[in-house]
């Protein structure tokens, strides 16, 4: 059994509870408990009553739907998962930073794409974007259900430096799912790259950059075929825009892996339009 928890931010939506549904059951996999948290988001220099009025606050009933966030996202995690050893938290401090901090240390943090309002701000472009974007380890972004489990795991490959914390992610996940890998690499050459002079980039050179990338890819494979001799794979060069090319691949897999740099202060156009349109769970892995 690990130590180390899976955490799973909720704010009582309906999307934040199946961030928690899909953590509860790969805290299972993974033989790991869970914690739940959820940041009340109460604005500059609110503080609850705490007993010293018999009225209620607003910042009373935003800690109130906070506690109720808490309660039901636990008995679903205890509905999916009965003997999962399940905590709940409370966070201080502005949502997103404070959801981003509570995955520290952790397997993963989980996260809904969506939410319920401003105070929470569960929504793709502040808690979920500012998390895996930043923070310091892997956060899984769950978006549409998955009807039935495909048994792959797909990885978007980039450039060498960011590539092996996203493997060992995507690896270890398989391995625990009994799934394949497929590595996917998309490249498409912009039209100021493609251009000189008026000049289309000839047949002929893309042929060889398509070579290239292949031959890269099945070298980088061969590493992790003899570290994870259980898990099948497969790899593909794609020719074409990388963030369609890896929409596309979320709706074959039951996990996107995606790695990136912890320098990285903001999504790029990639990670962006993968966040924003996959069909399924996505993970952001920082490289190490």
């Amino acid at each position: 059994m690990s130590a180390k928890p899976i955490v799973a931010a909720t704010d009582g939506s309906e999307e934040s509870l199946r961030a928690v549904d899909w953590a509860a059951r790969e805290a299972v996999l993974r033989g790991a408990p869970l914690r739940i948290v959820s940041a009340a988001g109460l604005l500059p220099r609110m503080v609850t009553s705490e007993g010293h009025s018999d009225y209620q606050t607003v910042s009373d009933a935003i800690r109130s739907d906070s506690d109720m966030a808490l309660a039901t996202a636990a008995a679903r995690a205890a509905k999916i998962a009965p003997d999962l050893l399940i905590d709940t938290d409370h966070l201080d401090g502005a949502p997103a930073e404070a959801v981003t901090a509570s995955g520290s240390g952790a397997l993963m943090l989980v996260v809904g794409s969506r939410g319920v309002g401003e105070f929470t701000a569960m929504v793709l472009g502040s808690v979920s974007r500012y998390a895996a974007t930043h923070a310091s380890g892997p956060v899984v972004v769950v978006r549409d259900e998955i009807a039935a489990a495909r048994r792959q795991i797909g990885i978007g490959i980039s450039d060498v430096e960011s590539n092996a914390a996203a493997l060992t992610f995507a690896f270890e996940e398989a391995a625990v799912r009994q799934a394949s890998v497929v590595a996917v690499h998309a490249w498409h050459a912009p039209r100021s790259d493609i251009s000189r002079a008026g000049t289309v980039l000839a047949p002929a050179s893309r042929d060889f950059l398509q070579t290239e990338a292949t031959r890269y890819l099945e070298n980088l494979l061969d590493e992790w075929r003899d570290k994870y001799p259980d898990v099948p794979v497969s790899h593909d060069v794609v020719q074409g825009h990388p963030g369609r090319t890896l929409v596309g691949l979320s709706a074959r897999t039951d996990l996107l892996v995606l790695g990136r740099h912890h320098a990285h202060h903001g999504p790029g156009a990639v990670t962006h339009a993968v966040l924003n349109h996959a069909h399924g769970p996505v993970v952001t892995v920082p490289s190490s």
